[in-house]
Formats: structure tokens, sequence, C-alpha cells
């Protein structure tokens, strides 16, 4: 079983006058943050806030760098040039790392946002361009993959350090994939039950599907999504749960 797991949440993802989730709450009881980068969400003011109060709390801060959609908020599926991807991940990074050093803290891991994430956990060779891309920019980042996907096949494959993530408020196909969206039960919004199935997935090292089906992975870190109204209370829910089956909450 294993003994320690990392809380994560995406944040930062407000706009000018328009602000989303409760990321001050967040952050008392997360230990990485996916701070925003302004192209699917977010722009310099609330990453530096964000960053700002991440470095205070001592949580992890880590770059969420999506498709440029801020219309979609990152969830709408697009194709662009391999050149054009790669130069919009290494803008992304690169703005996130300087951030996160005029904030007093550091740039510690990156996490594919939305649409992006999705895709690249389907097809290998989109995740590779995206994380070398990265990692011309921030050599030592850690790279959070959707665990027991094609994501985690090539961060293995590339020998960089990386942390396998599983999510509380989404549910799961039998290939370790997200349900869409756009089905019925792919959001989970009630934290009791959130709580449960991760201590349950944790304590058993796999991934339960809606099926039942069990797919078997290593798991570090919990993403806890910050733009449901429910974010702070399966926050809360999903550490209580750990923390009271004996499972310590720390950073990856």
């Amino acid at each position: 079983m294993t003994a320690t797991v990392d809380l994560n949440s995406d944040m930062g993802e407000g706009y000018g006058r328009w602000s989303l989730g409760d990321d001050a709450a967040l952050l008392d009881i997360v230990t990485s943050a996916n701070i925003a980068c302004g192209f699917h969400a977010g722009d310099p003011d609330v990453m530096a806030q964000t960053m700002r109060l991440a470095v205070e709390k001592g949580v992890g801060i880590g770059a969420h760098p999506g498709f440029p959609d801020l219309q979609g908020f990152g969830r709408r599926r697009m194709h662009l040039p391999g050149e054009s991807l790669a130069n919009a991940i290494r803008y992304q990074v690169g703005a996130a790392s300087a951030m996160a050093r005029a904030a007093g803290g550091q740039l510690r891991h990156l996490k594919l946002h939305g649409a992006l994430s999705n895709m690249a956990s389907e097809d290998a060779a989109l995740a590779r361009l995206c994380y070398a891309a990265a990692l011309e920019v921030e050599p030592d980042l850690v790279i959070m993959v959707l665990a027991a996907t094609a994501m985690e096949v090539v961060v293995r494959e590339m020998g960089c350090p990386y942390a396998a993530e599983i999510f509380a408020d989404r549910a799961y196909e039998d290939d370790a994939t997200l349900v869409d969206r756009a089905k019925a039960g792919a959001v989970i919004h009630d934290p009791a039950h959130a709580a449960a199935r991760m201590v349950e997935m944790v304590r058993a090292g796999a991934i339960i599907a809606d099926s039942g089906k069990r797919i078997p992975t290593r798991i570090d870190t919990i993403c806890l999504h910050g733009d449901t109204p429910e974010a702070v209370a399966i926050a809360r829910e999903v550490r209580s749960a750990l923390e009271g089956a004996g499972i310590t909450v720390t950073r990856f």
C-alpha cells in the first residue's frame, strides 16, 4: 500500500475581474498547485497572487499549460502544428517559471490541462512533444502524468522524473482515461464518495473504473479540480479520509 500521497489542485484560473474557485482555501489543504499560464485561463496578476500564496503556505508550484482557448476553458480539442504547440508549451512554462521566481518560489512540476491532457493521454507522440518542449525550458521539472496512460509510457521512455496522478472527482474508463465530461457521471460532486474511492484506490494501488475494473498503477498524487462548487469540501474530505486511513499527505 502507498504510505504517502500528494494532493494537487488546478488553480489560478481567474481572469481580470472574474474569479474562479477558492484558491486560498484550497492552498490550506493541498500540497501541490497547478497554476494556469494564461492560455486557457489566468493572467499575470492572478498567477502572481496565486504563486505568492503557494510560497507562503509551502505548496509546490507547477505550470498548468493548455490550449490557447480562453473561451472554452481549454476543454475543446484543438489540432495545432507540432512546432506551434511546442512553442505554446515553451511560452507558458517560461512564464510560469519567471513568475514563480518573482514570487520567491520555484517551478517544480508540469501538468498539462484539459483537452490537451486528455489528448496526450491517448497519443504518445503528442505527450512526448509537449514534455520535450517543457524540459527544454526547465530541464529539472517533474512531469505529472495521468497514471497508466500513454503519458506514463512516454516519461518512462524519456527517463525523466514523474508523478503518477489519479483524480478524486472524475470517473474512469476501462483504459484508465477519464470519462468524457459530456457523459453523465463523468464529474463526481459528492465529497464523501470522492474520499472513499480515493482511499480505496490508494490502498489497492489501482485505478478503479466505472465498470469496476481495477487497473494496477503507481499513485503519487491525487487531483482535486478547483473550478467546481464542491472543490474545497471535496479537498477537505479527501485529505481527512486519507489521513484517517493512515496515509500521509505530503508533497511528492
